[in-house]
């Protein structure tokens, strides 16, 4: 039962760190500023987000958390399987794509070590934010694939809300705080989360 918590618990302390941080760059204004927090929000985005879900694959194992809660599982369990399959290769792609796009466009990854400069080519002149598509993607997923409602849950209402708003409350302002006008007109340009099609 520890890990349920540990998964919500989680959830809480980064959404709370988003908004905490995200408030406190809003009254503090600065590049050195920015750079700091975003690497604070990094942490708690590993030890909240990903660390939980890593450790539950292991123990209990995604497929055990209904049994442990007393839910039933997600019914049809072939076509939530095929679903889980469908969402993981869209969600891989995007996290593969982007990572090697950070790194040879943007000279930096995706987390601790920032990037230097706007990366807005490829996947990325069509969403600001195709790694968190991909994350959520791969999340969903993850829950299909293991027809656990639980997982569901914990991913539709926590994590990816959570997540959507760090990326709207705290990384917009820090991306326009490290990159100016830059970011501002790549921001007008381009569509939050969901690619645009040309």
């Amino acid at each position: 039962m520890f890990i349920v918590y540990y998964v919500l618990i989680g959830i809480v302390a980064f959404f709370i760190a988003a908004l905490v941080l995200g408030a406190w760059l809003r009254a503090h204004r600065s590049k050195e500023n920015a750079e700091r927090s975003s690497r604070v929000m990094h942490f708690f985005f590993f030890a909240g987000l990903v660390a939980p879900p890593l450790i539950a694959l292991v123990y209990p194992g995604l497929t055990r958390f209904d049994a442990l809660l007393g839910l039933p599982s997600l019914p049809f369990k072939p076509f939530t399987l095929a679903l889980g399959i469908v969402l993981a290769i869209p969600g891989l792609y995007f996290l593969g794509v982007t990572n090697k796009l950070l790194r040879s466009l943007g000279s930096g990854t995706n987390a601790f070590i920032l990037t230097k400069k706007i990366v807005n080519d490829d996947i990325y002149n069509r969403t600001r934010n195709p790694m968190s598509l991909g994350f959520y993607l791969c999340a969903l997923a993850l829950a299909f694939a293991s027809s656990s409602t639980f997982v569901l849950l914990a991913a539709s209402l926590g994590l990816i809300p959570a997540h959507a708003f760090f990326l709207k409350f705290f990384e917009e302002t820090e991306l326009e705080l490290r990159f100016g006008e830059s970011y501002l007109e790549y921001k007008k340009t381009v569509p939050f989360l969901i690619p645009k099609f040309k």
